[in-house]
């Protein structure tokens, strides 16, 4: 009977044990599936210069730029992208349709609880674009909530939509934009009155336009400072660990920095600061 006893007691131990190691090991086998795929697939926003996508199909941009870097340090030798609206990337990532976002998705607390973040990439403030002369004198995302005449485009889940609406931005005065184009399109027709993106998104697009008669607020006034970093399943941390580990390097050896600040990221603004203190920030 004792020996029965304890047979069951070791048949459970060892049941409880199962449990316990194999989500490690799924864990850890994770970076091994990528290697033996050829390619890891991130999500983007073709929102230069965080993201871009090229005539051709190439994929470039600060943010991909430096997570093709870090994947190949890791074994697997290539991205393949796919554009998605920024509300839907932690959806797909969920769901196994993506390996990671690397997008410009800053690190807000809701994130942080949803993905697994890496350490900090690309930092940014907000901005306006707008016509000459900001004829409504908008300067912060109250003063849109404030003037009942004034509507705001912004990217569908973005961080300017959810400022605009928590600045008081009635639902019917913050207009979805599907991307960059299309927001200084609806501005240059007067069906928006400020297109709110990063300020060098904002800078980006106005470069490429060359409209004079559009121009830039930046900062905006009250809007925090962001930064992003690659987004991994919750599950995925032993990959999004091995990603820090490359990422660390390369913040050391310079070759960090030789990746993003061309693009005009500044590569000590991202090591100021850190993903504890990004993810507990309010």
């Amino acid at each position: 009977m004792k020996s029965r006893h304890l047979v069951t007691f070791a048949a459970s131990a060892a049941a409880l044990v199962a449990l316990w190691v194999a989500p490690v090991s799924a864990d850890e086998n994770k970076l091994q599936e990528l290697k033996d795929q050829g390619f890891a697939r991130i999500a983007i926003a073709n929102e230069p210069p965080f993201t871009a996508v090229g005539a051709d199909g190439k994929v470039s941009g600060a943010a991909p730029d430096v997570a093709r870097a870090i994947f190949k340090k890791l074994g697997v030798p290539d991205v393949v992208a796919s554009i998605s609206e920024y509300g839907a990337m932690i959806p797909g990532l969920q769901a196994g349709r993506h390996d990671a976002i690397t997008a410009g998705l800053f690190m807000k607390p809701e994130r942080c609880s949803a993905v697994a973040y890496s350490e900090p990439i690309l930092c940014d403030a907000e901005a306006f674009a707008l016509k000459k002369g900001n004829p409504l004198g908008l300067k912060s995302y109250k003063d849109i909530a404030d003037n009942p005449d004034a509507k705001i485009g912004a990217p569908g889940g973005g961080t300017e939509e959810k400022l605009a609406l928590e600045a008081g931005v009635p639902r019917d005065r913050v207009i979805v934009v599907p991307d960059g184009q299309s927001g200084i399109k609806m501005l240059q027709d007067g069906r928006i009155d400020v297109y709110s993106l990063p300020v060098l998104s904002i800078n980006d697009l106005l470069s490429k336009a060359e409209d004079p008669t559009l121009e830039v607020v930046a900062p905006v006034m009250g809007a925090p400072v962001y930064c992003d970093g690659a987004a991994f399943r919750k599950g995925d941390e032993a990959l999004r660990d091995a990603f820090d580990v490359e990422l660390a390097k390369m913040k050391e050896s310079g070759e960090f920095a030789k990746i993003i600040e061309p693009y005009g990221f500044s590569a000590a603004a991202a090591m100021s600061t850190s993903r504890e203190k990004l993810c507990s920030a309010q």
